[in-house]
């Protein structure tokens, strides 16, 4: 079943993609999409044979040394960033992924400009990166909570898709993901942690302050959309009010990815043939 999936790519990348130069239309967009993996079984299938594929391309990827891959997961609180990275990297070996999660900054951090700590966390030549929240953060609670100057905020759209064009010359290849629910979804999410003692750590009062800024957020969402999808780096808005299909399209899109960037095991220079370990 997953090999006849294999020829829908185009389909589900054009469902979800920000194409550079258009208006995102997040408010217009579905959290559901139904016709994208109809059925669950379906689903759990391709992200279970693309975890398998990610960790062999990944494999060759470390052999290559050359180039690497960032994975970019950014959504409200209960999107699910968490549950994205154990379902599609859970296959993966820990030697050539690195998950980064972003909170809130250092004393240290806040003594450099906001892209330091971004810039320090980007996967080095062979590896994969997985960013939980981002540079992002930074364009979005930043100019929600009026973190920074209205006039500094404005740059640092230009700043970030300045930063990613020097990444992708020099080596990366940038998958960047908006885990799209919706409100309701977020609610029933939010009241599950309450609902279950095993989750209740999960819960924090603050996510209720942000759920009353849902709109605010919204708006913060389709100006990143609408202004940092380039050529090189474009968002996509992966519909994520169910769990199983978010992982599907989101493991769909990298094993392509890296099936594009097709790494290669170094050629070595001795004849393996020619010798003998006794």
């Amino acid at each position: 079943m997953y090999a006849a999936r294999m020829s829908d790519f185009k389909t589900i990348d054009a469902a979800i993609l920000v194409n550079p130069g258009e208006k995102s239309g997040l408010a217009n967009r579905d959290t559901v999409r139904a016709d994208l993996f109809a059925s669950k079984e379906e689903a759990e299938e391709v992200t279970k044979a693309c975890s398998k594929a990610i960790d062999a391309l990944q494999d060759r990827l470390y052999g290559e040394g050359r180039r690497s891959l960032l994975v970019v997961l950014q959504g409200i609180d209960t999107s699910g960033k968490d549950g994205t990275v154990r379902g599609v990297f859970d296959k993966c070996g820990p030697l050539g992924v690195r998950v980064t999660p972003f909170g809130k900054p250092t004393d240290i951090e806040l003594a450099h400009d906001y892209l330091w700590r971004i810039h320090a966390a980007v996967p080095r030549h062979g590896h994969i990166g997985v960013f939980n929240r981002s540079h992002y953060e930074d364009v979005l609670i930043g100019r929600v909570r009026n973190l920074a100057p209205p006039e500094a905020i404005e740059q640092r759209y230009e700043q970030i898709n300045a930063f990613e064009k020097h990444l992708t010359e020099n080596g990366a290849t940038i998958l960047k993901f908006m885990l799209h629910i919706s409100k309701d979804e977020q609610r029933q999410r939010l009241q599950a942690r309450l609902d279950d003692p095993a989750k209740h750590w999960k819960f924090n009062p603050g996510d209720l302050e942000d759920r009353k800024l849902w709109d605010d957020y919204q708006r913060a969402y389709e100006i990143v959309l609408d202004r940092c999808s380039t050529a090189y780096a474009p968002w996509r808005v992966v519909p994520a009010d169910k769990k199983w299909r978010r992982n599907a399209i989101i493991a769909r899109v990298v094993h392509e990815t890296l099936e594009r960037m097709n790494p290669q095991y170094p050629a070595v220079d001795f004849d393996p043939t020619a010798i003998k370990v006794e």
